[in-house]
């Protein structure tokens, strides 16, 4: 269920036209908001969001987060900024490092003084699980971006704006994800390619992981960094089970499509951790999810360790379940 606490009014979602940030667009329009800005540098993407809701109360803005003129125009009279716009493939943050940082460490403190300087009640910034002991560039931005987000709690003076993060790991089927890389390489005959058949990663459906930003949202004090709790897998299983449902669909037999390994690629971790054995002191269960916050008396007997090589693993049959509607949608 969608909070109450955005009725009546005027939020903006930075990056709205990608998988994450479209999502919240749409649960956002669930409930009574005044106005829904989208904020985005993809023109087609926005035009084509646009035609699919359909709604008088989205405003489309076309703009650059390391734009601050651009940003503090849209940021006029918002209450609520989900900043979601971010460079996030690894590779590609390796080979233009420095462009990642424009974006994810630059455009994150442009979007922190728009929000100081027009007032805006809360700014909840979306972040990876990557950005915890980062070994790449994609990862070291986002740690950086987290670190500014929290630290504007400290220099707002005396403005209102609350600054929280939200952190959690891969979601199914968003844009240049693995599943639909598998899918496009099962259609085409395969091989399907895994990096290491020891990898393992945390994973989380679009809408959930929408619903939970959207609770932190409303729950947000500032300083928090909301981690969402997520299921973990084995890739070479995910493959597996892809294989196994979608071979017949492109009119291949099961054992035509290959399963190569290629090597971990620059940058790439074998496992995801959601927080640092350090912060475990810090982390408060909620439920869905887990809060660190500094204000929190520090809980030295905690135990926790959430990285996607130590939990549970999902099973194959419980891999099926939880994808078979990615898996029939569009085959």
């Amino acid at each position: 269920m969608i909070p109450n606490f955005y009725k009546n009014k005027t939020v903006l979602v930075t990056g709205g036209s990608g998988s994450i940030g479209r999502e919240i667009v749409k649960k956002l329009l669930e409930v009574d908001v005044d106005t829904l800005r989208i904020f985005d540098n993809n023109e087609t993407a926005l035009f084509d969001l646009e035609q699919e809701l359909n709604s008088k109360r989205i405003r489309t803005f076309i703009g650059d987060v390391r734009d601050k003129d651009r940003l503090n125009r849209a940021f006029e009279n918002v209450d609520v900024v989900f900043h979601a716009a971010a460079l996030k493939h690894v590779p590609l943050c390796e080979y233009n490092p420095f462009d990642a940082v424009k974006t994810n460490v630059l455009g994150t403190q442009n979007v922190l003084d728009a929000a100081l300087d027009n007032n805006v009640e809360k700014v909840i910034m979306v972040s990876t699980d990557k950005a915890v002991n980062p070994i790449n560039v994609m990862g070291a931005t986002k740690l950086l971006s987290e670190r500014l987000t929290i630290s504007a709690n400290y220099y707002r003076g005396n403005k209102k704006t609350k600054f929280s993060c939200v952190r959690f790991g891969n979601v199914l089927n968003s844009r240049g994800s693995v599943i639909p890389t598998f899918k496009k390489q099962i259609q085409n005959g395969g091989p399907v390619t895994i990096t290491d058949p020891n990898m393992t990663r945390f994973i989380m459906h679009i809408p959930d992981a929408a619903d939970l930003i959207l609770k932190a949202g409303q729950i947000a004090q500032g300083k928090e960094i909301f981690i969402l709790k997520m299921q973990a897998v084995n890739i070479v299983d995910l493959a597996e089970v892809m294989i196994e449902n979608l071979a017949p669909n492109y009119g291949y037999l099961r054992e035509e499509i290959n399963i190569d390994i290629i090597g971990t690629r620059i940058g790439e971790k074998m496992y995801e951790e959601l927080m640092t054995d350090n912060e475990t002191y810090y982390a408060v269960d909620d439920g869905e999810l887990y809060i660190l916050n500094s204000n929190k008396q520090i809980n030295f007997d905690n135990n926790i360790e959430y990285n996607s090589n130590s939990v549970e693993k999902l099973s194959k049959t419980q891999i099926n379940e939880i994808i078979s509607d990615i898996l029939t949608e569009n085959y």
